[in-house]
């Protein structure tokens, strides 16, 4: 059988891409340093992959910020905003223009907004939204992935370029103006994509993978038109090129018959998401088509379990052959980190569970060794799979016991929200259009550097404590001068949202080097839950506690929810994740309650991934939505009705998910709606939200420094939509990547916005 990767990681195994791209920002090295940088990686991932025995190796998996926004440059979707910007660069390929689409332009008397940012799916990795209007010009301006292919073959490395496409790329995007359709858009499109592929042909690629994850998700029929539209005229034009078109993140289900008579050389699943698909894939496979089985998890950290795979893989050899098989990945690898060799510090125990990009790679190619007879690999592989399932220190009998105790009463409140808003608002005294901020303040590279030094045992718990109280100090001031109403601590402690938690609770274990990318340059490094979760003791509120000590403000309380913890790390998968995020809300449940004890009278616990852990499929999503709901409330329902409980989501859409989100029955929501422009607020109004709700006036996303007439005129919006009593005041999420300067110039903007937005609620009234 042929293997085949879908798609490899790309930051650098030490994420050389990351400080490459933010060193070019900051002017610290030339373009040529940083395309330098670029050449480098993809060689050290296409050579690996060659070493490995690989023999579909992608190209064009590399991206220096988003591969949806690639094909964006690709093909000239750049919105009309940009296009004076454009016009003052000789080349309309020069990273600049690329960069500011991303992040946004403030300078040489531009100042234009980045294009808007949303989740892949139901993964942590964010893309840039492409945005239709009807005066784009399509064309081929940027043909990346053909320059990435000639690289390759510079190297002596035939790829497989990798694009997203056309359809899923269509429906991925905005569409700005009334008289666009999907249709008109494919028109438009398809000879750009031909052209595109055509030029991959003639440079010397026998195979291009095509990425078309929307074959997973619920299609109208004017959708389903589109795909054969769109392939029927691709393979018409270039009938030898061979097409792999690529399907993950679930099962075809009701979009089977249509993926399969698609006229494509080759049709890739998902078995890891959807392994009962496989039958019916197999019942129905067209006689001139191959197909690429996803084995191997490319969406988690665990070793591939070699016998469940192997039932599948020897099915398929039973009903099709062999030669009509090709064996990869469920999708790309670039939602798990590089590789597990670097990992020093993990548990033996532990470590034997796990695989990383590389390793999975060495594991597509070892099933194909077993099925060629290699009984070596498999003895190992179920050696390792036996002693997890028999492991003790997975399972926690009290913890499980503490699970089964939880009630109906444990999820609800004392009083309606309505009632809890008056005690709350008479203990809080806040004015109008009350002003805070999501938690986190800049990270400085000092703050960072100091974290590292205890961890490498430079520096005393003792200089470290007392240096992050000396920053918290320093951040009540500046929030007090700034004339903010409700404050943070500032989270200096917190290396990540998530793994500062979970290095307190038991259950957990981390990596050093297991880097994944969430968005541009900014990469995560999930936590591994592989076992029962419990609170050994407090984790926030000696830190809270000293914050409120030094104001006379309200101080928030900064918790990160139990679905955000599940959503971003790497989950066990030997038990329902359901049950591991009820595990996760009852040691959120404790924290709350000391924090309340401890005086706070603001807590916020953050929930940004609930949206992104939404199955693609309707059909499954009251069950989860209603186990997240549950969750949440689980986590807060400990709570006095004087005690206002905040919770924050970003970068999702909202209105299929409005009810859910008022069952949460926090008293505030804060949200991310800057760059849509107040758009993603129309289904708190629709559905007439009854809870107060922060919309965020501030993209921390980007670099740029909004201006206090902008900031004014999306508090207008909000007041359009929202009873001005219910509207918060606050940027899109935490501070944690932007410099002080910027941060600073941003929320007094913010402040004088808000109390402008005070003085005409109070006019017009």
């Amino acid at each position: 059988m042929l293997t085949n990767i879908a798609g490899y990681p790309r930051i650098g195994s030490q994420r050389e891409l990351k400080k490459a791209c933010e060193n070019y920002w900051a002017g610290k090295i030339s373009l040529e340093r940083l395309e330098l940088t670029a050449r480098q990686l993809r060689k050290e991932n296409w050579t690996l992959l060659q070493e490995a025995g690989i023999d579909l190796i992608s190209s064009n998996d590399f991206s220096y910020y988003d591969q949806v926004l690639d094909m964006s440059m690709t093909v000239g979707v750049i919105p009309s905003r940009f296009q004076a910007l454009r016009d003052t660069f000789a080349n309309p390929n020069c990273p600049e223009l690329y960069f500011a689409l991303a992040r946004g332009y403030q300078k040489n008397n531009f100042d234009i907004t980045a294009l808007e940012m949303t989740k892949w799916f139901d993964t942590n990795y964010h893309y840039l939204v492409p945005e239709f209007e009807s005066r784009q010009q399509y064309a081929l301006h940027n043909p990346k992935c053909v320059q990435e292919f000639k690289e390759a073959l510079s190297h002596g490395i035939t790829t497989k370029p990798v694009l997203i496409g056309p359809v899923t790329f269509i429906l991925s995007g905005k569409i700005k103006d009334a008289e666009l359709s999907h249709d008109t858009l494919l028109e438009k499109l398809l000879p750009v994509y031909i052209q595109l592929l055509t030029a991959l042909q003639e440079a010397g690629a026998t195979w291009v993978q095509l990425d078309e994850p929307s074959l997973v998700t619920d299609l109208e029929p004017a959708a389903k038109a589109l795909y054969d539209t769109a392939y029927t005229a691709i393979r018409a034009a270039l009938p030898d090129l061979k097409i792999l078109l690529a399907t993950y993140f679930g099962g075809l289900e009701d979009n089977t018959e249509l993926a399969l008579q698609l006229p494509v050389s080759a049709l890739h699943i998902d078995l890891v998401r959807a392994p009962e698909q496989l039958d019916t894939i197999l019942a129905d496979l067209p006689a001139n088509k191959l197909l690429s089985l996803g084995v191997v998890d490319g969406r988690n950290i665990w070793k591939n379990d070699y016998n469940a795979s192997l039932a599948l893989i020897r099915k398929a050899i039973a009903q099709i052959g062999e030669d009509r098989l090709l064996l990869g990945t469920s999708c790309s690898l670039l939602h798990v980190p590089y590789d597990l060799d670097a990992e020093t510090a993990l548990s033996p125990e532990i470590k034997q569970w796990m695989a990383f990009a590389k390793q999975k790679v060495g594991e597509v190619v070892a099933l194909n060794r077993i099925i060629a007879g290699d009984t070596t690999l498999l003895a190992d592989n179920e050696k390792a799979m036996n002693s997890r399932k028999t492991s003790a220190s997975i399972h926690l009998p009290a913890v499980k016991d503490r699970l089964k105790q939880v009630t109906t009463a444990d999820t609800q409140r004392h009083s309606t929200f309505a009632h809890r808003q008056l005690l709350q608002h008479a203990v809080l005294q806040l004015p109008l259009f009350p002003t805070t901020t999501i938690g986190s303040f800049p990270q400085t590279t000092e703050i960072r550097q100091l974290r590292a030094d205890l961890k490498k045992g430079v520096i005393s718990q003792e200089t470290y404590d007392a240096e992050i109280r000396s920053a918290i100090t320093d951040t009540i001031y500046r929030q007090e001068n700034l004339g903010l109403d409700v404050l943070v601590h500032g989270e200096f402690e917190r290396n990540d949202m998530v793994e500062y938690f979970g290095e307190q609770l038991d259950g957990f274990t981390f990596t050093q080097n297991g880097w994944v990318q969430s968005y541009g340059t900014r990469c995560v490094k999930p936590p591994v839950i592989f076992g029962d979760v419990q609170r050994p003791r407090p984790m926030t509120v000696a830190w809270s506690r000293y914050a409120q000590s030094l104001t006379n403000k309200p101080v928030k309380g900064m918790l990160t929810g139990p679905i955000t913890i599940l959503q971003w790390s790497f989950v066990r998968n030997d038990q329902p994740r359901m049950d591991t995020a009820f595990q996760l809300a009852l040691a959120i449940r404790d924290e709350v309650k000391d924090l309340e004890d401890a005086g706070i009278t603001v807590i916020q616990v953050d929930e940004p991934a609930l949206r992104e852990g939404l199955p693609l499929r309707k059909a499954l999503r009251a069950a989860y939505l209603e186990d997240a709901v549950k969750a949440f409330r689980l986590a807060v329902c400990t709570v006095d009705d004087a005690t206002q409980v905040h919770t924050h989501m970003c970068y999702a859409e909202f209105n299929d998910i409005i009810e859910h989100i008022a069952a949460m029955d926090a008293d505030v929501i804060t949200i991310e709606t800057s760059r849509s422009q107040m758009e993603l607020l129309e289904a708190f109004a629709h559905f007439r939200y009854p809870n107060e709700t922060g919309p965020g006036v501030y993209d921390i996303h980007s670099p740029r420094v909004p201006t206090v007439k902008e900031m004014e005129a999306l508090l207008e919006k909000a007041a359009q939509l929202l009873p001005a009593r219910n509207i918060w005041v606050n940027p899109d999420c935490g501070l944690k990547t932007r410099k002080w300067a910027e941060t600073e110039a941003a929320l007094r903007n913010m402040v004088t916005a808000a109390k402008n937005a005070r003085i005409k609620q109070t006019v017009s009234c």
